[in-house]
């Protein structure tokens, strides 16, 4: 018995040892699964599913195009049954975008990775490649024919070029979200394009208006191309550089409802009123209002404030917005916070989680006082005024 190991000994007795088996997964299903344990990971960190919207974290939209793919999977409904405890593939968290609906450039919008796409083998991977979208944009714009009455436009493009050289137009950016209109000059792989005409909108199933365009070059050829595509190539070229626009020095105001052909369309001011049943707001509703600036899409912005502290954790009201044109957003905040900083809402709330929050970009103004504001951003006279809540007006 002393020289029996522990294998001898179980024999002797008659007990059977079972073969432990090592589980295997293909390797598509270990992605599958550590795909969505990093959905798991964010809805215990944020007591939420991921959601899309372009005012979303990239982490967050790559989560919820991935959770959206996930539920869509007869085998990962399989494969995941045991590990869904919060029921996110059930579709308890309403996805606000249906992917089915988006084109491949809006899909990679969600994600907001320009050019990259997600893997059709690997949805947890990310990889450079450029979209069939992209390479068509691109030979949209090199399919370019003579333009048989470019003596109409030379003296357009006799006068940028003369302007550029005497720093009476500059080159701006061409940013995300930007306008293009007719009248509008752009620098494009080298040569100074014109857009002379824009043919009947329409808007695509994401949203996104388009359109044809009739876009003259500095070479004397021209292209008739989408709006979209145009927008792609200013993005970056087919060289990989990215192009700009041309305006005039100190061109237009600062902002206007109405867009002026040489402003820079870069962002909206927004001011929303809550629809929050705290007693207090209640009271004052009609005077409560939120102030911000975004780059995108104001509808896009406010998707889930009935689920965001920021949002007072109810649904909003838009009840004014203005176009902002050539006007750094940062700064205008800025402004506003300045300006109505001694009007700032003071509320504490909890959040889902019982936690504190105090929401920010909150004020007691009344509205025709922001327009007014707003009025004065335009003209440059707001440097003389500030809030008084006592009279509840601008005092100089």
């Amino acid at each position: 018995m002393a020289d029996m190991n522990d294998d001898d000994l179980l024999d002797a007795l008659g007990v059977e040892v079972p073969t432990l088996k090592t589980a295997t997964r293909a390797p598509r299903e270990e992605r599958i699964i550590a795909g969505f344990e990093d959905i798991q990971r964010f809805y215990q960190t944020h007591g939420r599913a991921p959601l899309h919207g372009e005012d979303r974290d990239i982490f967050e939209r790559l989560y919820a195009v991935r959770l959206d793919q996930l539920r869509k999977l007869p085998e990962a409904q399989t494969l995941l049954a045991g590990l869904d405890s919060h029921g996110l593939l059930s579709g308890s968290a309403v996805a606000t975008v249906n992917v089915d609906d988006l084109d491949e450039d809006a899909l990679l919008a969600e994600l907001g990775i320009g050019s990259e796409s997600v893997d059709q083998d690997d949805i947890t991977v990310l990889r450079h490649v450029r979209s069939s979208a992209a390479i068509k944009a691109a030979e949209e714009i090199a399919a370019r024919n003579p333009c048989k009455d470019f003596e109409k436009f030379k003296p357009l493009f006799d006068e940028v070029e003369a302007g550029l050289k005497q720093k009476l137009w500059v080159t701006k950016p061409f940013g995300k979200n930007a306008s293009i209109e007719a009248g509008d000059f752009f620098v494009l792989s080298g040569l100074i394009a014109y857009v002379a005409e824009v043919g009947d909108t329409y808007r695509t199933p994401n949203a996104e208006t388009n359109g044809r365009l009739r876009v003259i070059y500095s070479n004397e050829t021209e292209s008739d191309l989408l709006l979209r595509s145009l927008q792609r190539a200013l993005y970056k070229d087919s060289e990989g550089r990215a192009g700009s626009r041309v305006i005039k020095v100190d061109s237009g105001p600062l902002f206007s409802d109405i867009a002026e052909p040489d402003d820079i369309e870069t962002g909206t001011i927004y001011v929303l009123r809550s629809q929050s049943s705290h007693p207090f707001v209640a009271e004052h509703r009609e005077l409560i209002h939120k102030i911000g600036v975004t780059g995108g899409r104001v509808e896009a912005r406010i998707a889930a404030a009935a689920k965001d502290a920021t949002y007072l954790l109810a649904d909003v009201e838009v009840v004014a917005t203005y176009k902002l044109h050539n006007l750094n957003r940062t700064r205008l905040e800025n402004i506003f916070h300045r300006l109505f900083g001694a009007a700032q809402l003071d509320l504490t709330i909890e959040d889902r989680f019982g936690h504190p929050v105090k929401p920010r970009e909150w004020f007691l103004v009344p509205l025709h006082v922001i327009d007014e504001a707003v009025e004065r951003i335009r003209d440059g006279s707001i440097t003389d005024f500030a809030y008084d809540p006592q009279t509840a007006r601008l005092v100089s």
